[in-house]
């Protein structure tokens, strides 16, 4: 037995510990649709607040992501101004899309590379696996690369026959446990590394028998197994963090030096990229390599910075081919309101600090996008009705931390009101109590005492809360209540203080 890729299931004798968790290794499982899977939001997001293990994983990393983020950014006095350069480069770079992508094909084709355009996953996938055939092997690393998750091109290639190696330490845990990525920068952010050791004995081959959860010894263990992959390797695959349209120029920036194996040592790479990752020339990288570390791992600068131009004799890959890939870009491109979606560089600063992604996780967005940034890109790519853009409080903290100052939250608000205009992803009955309490809300406000009355009907509220919430309500206030809290009512309302207040002078 075997998992997805051939990877070693479960030998004798060498299980999880006894005390590990029930289920512990047990993974999502790989969907059919990368960006559509599982169950509504609502629905899956309530299963995730019931584990309580998932929430003190994800608790402890993100505020420990968003402490560094926060400490080395306070260093950089021209911050703001970064984040602007960024936002003006990435908008440049959507008003001239097409012949920014023409001069990246022509520089790469000068200097030995090879590009092909791929309008969706299936046209990627098909390229990708037929160069892999023409090298005649059955096996290739890869860089870890979310443009080749978004096509599910491990599973493609699986199917041909073909097993593709994640050499990403954190995408190692998540294909050895037949999961998915439940964070973009570190896709095994919700297990922690007793979970880790149990996976690594369960279905790595050659981890020790001893293997403890010591985090120096589980990377040790991966670097073991991994090194054997890349010194036999023919083929490597990658994504790109960025490629430089006058130059011809990829960039991939990683922290664990895995990357830099894998766009060395094979004697074929080929990179998949998303149309939207480029930048117009060589200097433009200043701006975004100060940006992304400091915005996605905390880090003054990336540990590994590659750079390849083509193919240079002797040096590297002698075979180098482009996979530049559509899939719903264009069409996103093509949306005024929701274009600057395009503008990500795949940093996740917005998940470190929404209160939503904190507390669900990944897994529940259904979509190798997930939170705020998964919530407004996944439903413009995918073009089909969507819960996710319901999946925030808009407190705005996304926008803040954005360093290419993507409006995330305005973007949201735009993706709502053509849900509702499409007639919602919410059920009718929902549906019909919303529209009642806004007629209501309408009447209300249209005249100033029938607000001041409505505004105190609340307070009879306060007999039913505990410590500072209510937490059900009969409905239809249990529409509200079944998936969140509601504050108290304060004793009095704003005009009745006013009032009072003026009456004291």
């Amino acid at each position: 037995m075997s998992t997805f890729l051939g990877m070693p299931a479960t030998r004798a004798g060498r299980g999880p510990s006894p005390d590990a968790a029930p289920g512990t290794l047990g993974g999502v499982g790989r969907p059919e649709d990368p960006l559509h899977w599982g169950a509504s939001f609502p629905d899956a997001a309530k299963a995730a607040l019931e584990n309580e293990q998932l929430r003190r994983n994800l608790g402890n990393a993100t505020a420990t992501i968003r402490s560094k983020r926060a400490r080395v950014v306070g260093e950089v006095p021209d911050w703001e101004a970064l984040r602007d350069a960024g936002s003006a480069i990435k908008a440049d770079v959507l008003a001239r899309l097409p012949e920014l992508l023409e001069e990246l094909e022509r520089n790469v084709t000068a200097r030995g590379g090879v590009v092909h355009w791929a309008r969706d996953a299936a046209e990627a996938n098909r390229i990708v696996a037929s160069l892999v055939r023409e090298k005649q092997t059955d096996e290739v690393v890869k860089v870890k690369s979310m443009a080749t998750q978004e096509i599910g091109l491990n599973e493609a290639l699986a199917e041909e026959g073909i097993a593709a190696v994640e050499t990403d330490l954190a995408e190692l845990i998540v294909q050895l446990a037949d999961d998915m990525p439940s964070h973009i920068l570190v896709p095994a952010i919700h297990r922690n590394r007793t979970e880790i050791r149990d996976i690594f004995l369960e279905r790595m081959g050659d981890a020790p028998a001893d293997l403890t959860d010591v985090p120096r010894e589980l990377a040790m263990a991966a670097r073991a197994h991994l090194r054997r992959k890349f010194l036999s390797a023919k083929v490597a695959i990658s994504g790109a963090n960025f490629a430089v349209a006058d130059t011809g120029t990829l960039a991939v920036v990683e922290s664990e030096g895995n990357g830099r194996m894998c766009l060395t040592l094979p004697e074929t790479l080929i990179t998949v990229m998303g149309i939207e990752k480029l930048v117009p020339t060589y200097r433009d990288l200043e701006v975004f390599l100060q940006l992304l570390p400091r915005s996605s791992t905390g880090e003054r600068m990336n540990p590994y910075t590659s750079m390849w131009t083509g193919v240079t004799p002797g040096d590297g890959p002698q075979e180098f081919h482009l996979v530049l890939l559509d899939n719903g870009r264009t069409k996103v491109l093509a949306d005024e309101a929701g274009r600057s979606a395009l503008h990500c560089i795949r940093c996740s600063a917005c998940l470190n600090v929404c209160p939503v992604y904190e507390r669900v996780g990944g897994h529940a967005y259904g979509s190798v996008y997930p939170g705020p940034i998964g919530a407004i890109l996944t439903p413009q790519l995918t073009g089909e009705k969507s819960d996710l853009p319901y999946a925030s409080t808009l407190c705005g903290a996304c926008y803040e931390v954005c360093p290419v100052k993507i409006d995330i939250p305005s973007i949201l608000v735009e993706l709502r009101a053509r849900e509702v205009e499409l007639g919602g992803a919410s059920p009718d009955t929902a549906d019909r109590v919303w529209k009642a309490a806004m007629k209501a809300a309408s009447f209300a406000m249209a005249d100033g005492a029938r607000f001041r009355r409505a505004a105190r009907v609340p307070r009879v509220l306060r007999a039913i809360s505990r410590h500072g919430v209510i937490r059900r309500l009969p409905f239809p206030g249990s529409l509200w209540t079944r998936s969140r809290d509601l504050p108290e009512p304060p004793k009095q309302t704003f005009h009745d203080w006013w009032a009072e207040r003026e009456d004291e002078r």
